[in-house]
């Protein structure tokens, strides 16, 4: 892969980090340029075991895609802001349980998408839809989703680390609203999200670019109308951990961020 000072594959802008991107480098990926690294570099500084919290994240997001397809038995997933191809993705980890579920991803940046569309190449049952979660109308209304997804029947919405990289000024509550809306009953949305605890460590974290931490309050509005399933929402490592479960449940940088699942009435 050419680097920051080389030519950029697929025609993109390295003028700035992207976040699946650095996300990729802060799980020991290779998929990022001298600009992410960069801004991973950054994080560490302000954030240090940053890579736990990155762990512990998709490490929720697997227990969470198997409670929707084993225990809820939902067949339909909606992964929007859905990063680099890396282990236990959402596809992965739901046909494991039953192959016929049927997922498609979301996401802006085109990097994603040439990397998703070669994993998915022979994955019918798996799709990679290039969309914005700041127009959701134009993403549910895209043609290939709508072929490949049934809104009419339950479906699940994963917004695991993307609202946070959503600004107060462009209304991700207003947004996550219209995306509810389009559910039908019976669906399920789980959001992981960045908390801002009102520490000296979060107002640090407030300077990070794109970022944004928020209140456990200003979290709970993304639930709005929906009935939250158990245990609530909770830190990461406390949604339904694991019997097994090894990263360090006792390190700061898991204060940092919440995790919830909420059913549409």
């Amino acid at each position: 892969m050419a680097d920051v000072d080389g030519e950029a594959p697929y025609g993109l802008n390295l003028s700035e980090a992207s976040p699946a991107r650095v996300y990729d480098y802060l799980l020991g990926g290779k998929d990022n340029f001298g600009v992410d690294r960069a801004e991973g570099e950054r994080i560490r500084a302000l954030m240090p075991g940053v890579e736990i919290g990155v762990r512990a994240q998709r490490a929720v997001l697997g227990r969470v895609v198997r409670f929707l397809v084993g225990e809820i038995g939902l067949r339909q997933l909606i992964d929007i802001g859905t990063g680099l191809p890396t282990a236990e993705n959402v596809h992965q980890v739901a046909h494991s349980v039953d192959p016929s579920v049927r997922v498609a991803y979301v996401d802006n940046d085109p990097h994603v998408l040439v990397h998703a569309r070669a994993l998915l190449a022979r994955n019918v049952n798996t799709l990679a839809v290039h969309a914005d979660l700041r127009e959701p109308a134009a993403l549910l209304g895209d043609r290939e989703l709508t072929a490949h997804i049934d809104l009419k029947r339950p479906v699940g919405l994963i917004l695991c680390g993307i609202l946070h990289h959503v600004q107060d000024e462009e209304d991700p509550w207003h947004l996550t609203k219209e995306l509810v809306a389009a559910l039908p009953s019976g669906s399920y949305v789980f959001i992981h999200h960045l908390l801002n605890r009102g520490d000296e460590q979060s107002r640090s974290l407030l300077e990070a670019r794109n970022t944004r931490y928020r209140t456990m309050d200003e979290i709970a509005r993304f639930f709005a109308g929906l009935e939250m399933v158990d245990p609530g929402l909770v830190g990461v490592p406390d949604w339904r951990p694991d019997p097994d479960q090894t990263f360090q449940e006792s390190h700061p940088v898991l204060k940092l961020a919440v995790a919830g699942v909420g059913r549409k009435p």
